[in-house]
């Protein structure tokens, strides 16, 4: 893996200066016009120049009849021509001195045929200019921390720690709202399209080395070089896990993918072997996939499988319980010194086992505070899993019931929702233990959107924070694997230069 960020070709593709554009107009409902929307929307700094035979201006912008009028050499190249004008542009922005560039248009190996003999045009004519670009057939780049984002979708929400490298454009655009809600968003997001140029390894590298990226997630169609591959995530997991979403196992899926990307996929087993012996952890759909990025960038990565739960009604406490046992989690019983420590905090109706079910919770501040304090801390336990439901109808409830004036109803509730997620979140700022959340309620709920916009992880449901927490653990193991595999190669190694050295 490369020591700086800097020396890789998607450095200057994510991280633009300048830009020079081809396909904008002024015409609005253009794919280039709308390219250009939407990196004008994310508030691009740099400079951009449209480039335009006719058009002397185009949204606001001085335009350029051809490249080499420009006046300077831009860092980067975003093409949006018809399939046939895209070798010929390519090829003027190499003779302009343009090193970089993101060919959106479609049109090439995926369809087939005389697509496959146009593509082999433009890798030669990038390769005689010493380019290097992204796609054909993709959506380019989104970097929200340098106000980038060359897709035709309008960036929502802000930057994030997941990096994402996508043989589908629509797996990145798509996401930006799914992921806003959960208070998530991409570090760098990649659709490498075709992979004429760059691929899905160097798109890894990049992650791996991005300081803002705390987890990478991969959507695949089919993998081109495999040793590269698996030798690439090999370096990179010890220090970031990989959450891999693969499609190509079945027929049909292979089928898709083959007219999507023009990826050749294989069979489901051989890829399964892949991401083991890489120790990429596979999610079985898209949003297992974001679910595993979250909790793996979010957690301790110390993560283990013993899982005490915390609940306020039974039923939720046992589908919670159920999901840990399907998901391969150990739930062990609390210590003598945990039940002695938990008993003046509980009900009498409550439960002290795992789960512990007080049936109903009075003192909000035990529930919040002292309970799950108190789980943090025992031994034989790896990790908490918390029900949340305050639904904030309830809680304004409670304080018109209480006596509260009307009018500081909205006060009080919003004072006592403080308290819930300052309670919650220095649990987690003085436990090295995981805490992870499940509902039923929306995450849009006033306690579970402060908490998730602060990095808490509440899945909607336990099946899913079950999954994700073993996913957690899984990747440890396959870590400290590596680490072990890494350390027996250099002992090895070692041993070898020392025998060289006494012949």
């Amino acid at each position: 893996m490369m020591k700086s960020i800097e020396a890789s070709p998607l450095y200057p593709i994510a991280n633009p200066k300048s830009i020079a554009l081809f396909g904008a107009s002024n015409n609005a409902s253009s794919m280039g016009t709308s390219l250009l929307d939407s990196v004008l929307d994310l508030g691009f700094e740099g400079e951009i120049y449209p480039v335009h035979l006719k058009e002397n201006q185009v949204q606001n912008l001085k335009a350029y009849r051809s490249v080499l009028d420009l006046p300077k050499v831009p860092d980067l190249a975003l093409i949006v021509l018809p399939t046939r004008l895209v070798s010929e542009t390519m090829d003027a922005c190499g003779r302009k001195g343009i090193k970089h560039a993101i060919v959106i248009s479609g049109g090439f190996k995926e369809v087939g045929g005389n697509g496959v003999e146009l593509e082999k045009d433009l890798v030669a004519v990038a390769k005689k200019h010493d380019m290097r670009f992204l796609g054909p057939n993709c959506i380019g780049v989104a970097n929200p921390r340098q106000k980038l984002n060359t897709t035709f979708m309008v960036f929502e929400g802000g930057p994030g720690f997941i990096g994402m490298a996508s043989q589908s454009g629509s797996f990145v655009t798509q996401m930006f709202t799914y992921l806003s809600d959960y208070g998530l968003g991409f570090s760098t997001a990649f659709s490498v399209g075709n992979e004429a140029n760059i691929d899905i390894v160097d798109c890894m590298e990049y992650l791996g080395a991005c300081p803002d990226t705390k987890v990478i997630a991969l959507y695949i169609e089919g993998i081109r070089r495999g040793r590269a591959f698996v030798e690439m995530a090999r370096s990179i997991v010890p220090k970031k896990p990989i959450v891999a979403f693969y499609i190509g196992g079945s027929e049909a899926g292979s089928r898709a993918g083959l007219s999507h990307t023009g990826a050749l996929a294989g069979p489901d087993r051989l890829y399964e072997g892949i991401f083991r012996q890489s120790g990429i952890i596979r999610a079985r759909s898209i949003m297992e996939m974001f679910d595993y990025c979250w909790i793996l960038g979010s957690l301790p990565k110390s993560t283990g499988r013993r899982v005490l739960i915390q609940t306020h009604s039974g039923g939720p406490g046992a589908e919670a319980a159920d999901a840990c046992g399907r998901a391969g989690l150990e739930l062990p019983s609390l210590s003598p010194e945990t039940i002695k420590r938990l008993r003046p905090l509980m009900p009498h109706t409550g439960s002290i086992s795992n789960p512990l079910d007080l049936t109903f919770a009075k003192n909000v501040t035990d529930y919040f505070s002292e309970i799950p304090k108190a789980l943090l801390e025992e031994k034989k336990a790896d990790c908490l899993l918390f029900y949340f439901f305050t639904p904030s109808r309830r809680l304004r409830r409670m304080l018109r019931q209480a006596g509260v004036a009307p009018d500081h109803i909205a006060e009080q509730a919003a004072k006592m929702v403080d308290f819930q997620s300052d309670a919650v979140l220095r649990l987690i700022k003085t436990h090295d233990k995981p805490f992870v959340g499940y509902t039923f309620q929306s995450v849009t709920d006033q306690l579970l959107k402060r908490l998730v916009e602060r990095g808490v992880p509440i899945f909607p449901g336990p099946e899913r924070a079950a999954r994700a927490i073993e996913a957690a653990y899984r990747y440890r193991c396959l870590r400290d694997k590596i680490l072990v595999s890494a350390s027996h190669k250099e002992a090895a190694s070692r041993q070898e230069t020392d025998r060289g050295w006494t012949k």
